[in-house]
């Protein structure tokens, strides 16, 4: 005799059913059903605004207007969903778009690989080219870095908890110190400088983020940047940029590399270069560099036509500087609201950091942090926290399209959380 399940309804289901391994579901216990804009809404119909933004996957808002609308289009004309590395219609207007109005209006000349839906697809592609150019096997990240889960990515990361999670030794990998590790009157470069001069080492690429999403917001000067593309170059050491989560015009500009004036080697792009939030991810190639054979690196989910589609749509934010404008405009209001939260409540011993609408308070106190987090989801706000093991920094990712009115209500919010929270 076959009998039912019991009927489970709100969370039950989650903890019944789904892995250990969840996370989000823990800090945000709300069963989400609608989302638009800068707002998401539980299934009781409560509103919270969301200054998470899928992790840096929802750059311009959850569902928004206009991409859905040319994929629902798409979808409706049975336009092709799944096509590995077969050339599609929607693929050839996303290249031709993404050269027309990002890569040539910067100067830029670079190959576009597709090597799978995830960010960390991306890195893994560039340290594999990376190897296969050079012939060498080391890849140089810095402190607090972090490139994604899978295994050559996360020998790469400088977060303990996610390395030890591997289970096996991660090799091939060495750690030079970020921008200001040391203290600001130490040039880091200078230090990686000497690490690539020793013949002991066999160096492929530097890996960097500009901003480290994940690691606790450490933002490299630009003056920084520039050093170490030159002590990269010197070298004849591939310098591979991560802009998973920094890029997509993230920190004011399309690529977070703008401002410093380099064109890296190799760029992971991942999160909002589909827009929409549907799977996909690029490694841009610097021409002469594109040795791969056919088929050499390769994936199932390569070809997720549905993210080009709304790809295309999302590159219309980048054919003036209107929307880098606009957040250029919004960081100076975030920024000057967290440096008056830190200067009025000193007992937090808060310190801004980030650039753009990657910004947020880093406070040394244990807990404080994810205390003032979890106080703002009870008043209507997502916000998660960052840095690593420690999760020292309250870390603020709003939509980049988000209207002042939400800015500024979140603001409040995030506030009175402190207010609520602070020792």
């Amino acid at each position: 005799m076959v009998t039912s399940a019991p009927a489970m309804s709100g969370l039950d289901v989650f903890e019944e059913l789904e892995s250990e391994v969840r996370s989000y579901v823990r800090a945000w216990p709300a069963v989400w059903s609608r989302a638009h804009g800068a707002s998401l809404w539980d299934e009781d119909g409560r509103e919270y605004l969301d200054f998470f933004s899928g992790a840096g996957g929802l750059n311009y808002g959850h569902n928004p207007d206009e991409m859905i609308a040319a994929l629902t289009r798409y979808l409706q004309s049975q336009g092709i969903i799944h096509s590995l590395d077969m050339a599609t219609t929607a693929k050839r207007d996303f290249l031709r778009r993404f050269e027309e109005v990002v890569l040539l209006p910067r100067g830029m000349n670079y190959k576009v690989m597709f090597p799978g839906p995830t960010g960390t697809n991306a890195v893994e592609a560039s340290l594999k080219l990376a190897r296969k150019v050079t012939g060498r096997q080391d890849i140089v990240s810095f402190t607090n870095a972090f490139h994604g889960m899978t295994l050559g990515a996360l020998a790469l990361s400088g977060n303990v908890v996610k390395r030890e999670s591997a289970g096996i030794p991660l090799e091939h990998q060495l750690t030079a110190p970020f921008d200001g590790e040391l203290g600001e009157d130490v040039d880091t470069v200078g230090v990686l400088d000497t690490m690539l001069a020793d013949e002991s080492t066999s160096v492929a690429a530097v890996i960097v983020e500009t901003v480290q999403g994940e690691g606790g917001l450490h933002t490299a000067h630009f003056s920084w940047l520039q050093r170490l593309s030159e002590c990269c170059k010197r070298h004849d050491v591939l310098l591979i940029v991560d802009d998973i989560q920094a890029g997509c015009g993230r920190t004011g500009t399309f690529f977070s590399f703008e401002p410093a004036g380099i064109q890296p080697d190799l760029v992971c792009l991942s999160k909002s270069i589909s827009g929409s939030g549907l799977p996909m991810s690029l490694t841009l190639i610097r021409p002469d560099l594109d040795i791969w054979s056919p088929g050499e690196h390769n994936g199932t989910f390569r070809g997720n036509n549905a993210a080009f589609v709304t790809a295309t749509e999302a590159l219309s934010w980048w054919a003036d500087e209107s929307l880098a404008n606009e957040v250029r405009r919004k960081s100076e209001i975030i920024h000057t609201e967290l440096a008056s939260i830190a200067e009025e409540h000193e007992s937090l011993r808060a310190t801004p950091r980030g650039r753009g609408l990657l910004q947020g308070l880093h406070t040394p106190i244990d807990g404080l942090a994810s205390g003032i987090c979890h106080e703002a989801f009870e008043r209507g706000l997502l916000m998660e926290t960052s840095g690593g093991a420690a999760s020292d920094v309250i870390k603020l990712m709003p939509p980049l399209t988000i209207e002042d009115e939400d800015l500024e209500r979140g603001l409040a919010i995030l506030r009175a959380s402190v207010e609520a929270t602070a020792p």
